[in-house]
């Protein structure tokens, strides 16, 4: 059993910043691949980031060049630094780990909004 808790989220302007961190408890972080989701209001939930077991990370098209996910293992945190906010990254974002089984978080707020 894997519990998640993101934190990070809050409102920012247009061209800021903001650094997400999911905490994991239990054990086996290390093997597990972490990704981050969004949802914004009237839309599907999408993957905004993802990072395997061993580091690899992929992103999609829309935050290339923009969001930096990593993990700290010893710390079992996954990160997700998001530079160059656009009101469009207004959104919930969820954090979730994957091994044979499916875990999710809460969900954090972010806003990018003048």
């Amino acid at each position: 059993q894997v519990h998640l808790v993101e934190s990070g989220g809050g409102l920012v302007q247009p061209g800021g910043s903001l650094r997400l961190s999911c905490a994991a408890s239990g054990s086996g972080f290390r093997l597990y691949t972490m990704g981050w989701y969004r949802q914004a209001p009237g839309k599907q939930r999408e993957l905004v980031a993802g990072i395997s077991s061993g580091g690899t990370a992929n992103y999609d098209d829309s935050v290339k060049g923009r969001f930096t996910i990593s993990r700290d293992n010893a710390k079992n945190t996954v990160y997700l630094q998001m530079n160059s906010l656009k009101p469009e990254d207004t959104a919930v974002y969820y954090c979730n780990a994957k091994l044979m089984v499916l875990y999710w978080g809460q969900g954090t707020q972010v806003t990018v909004s003048s």
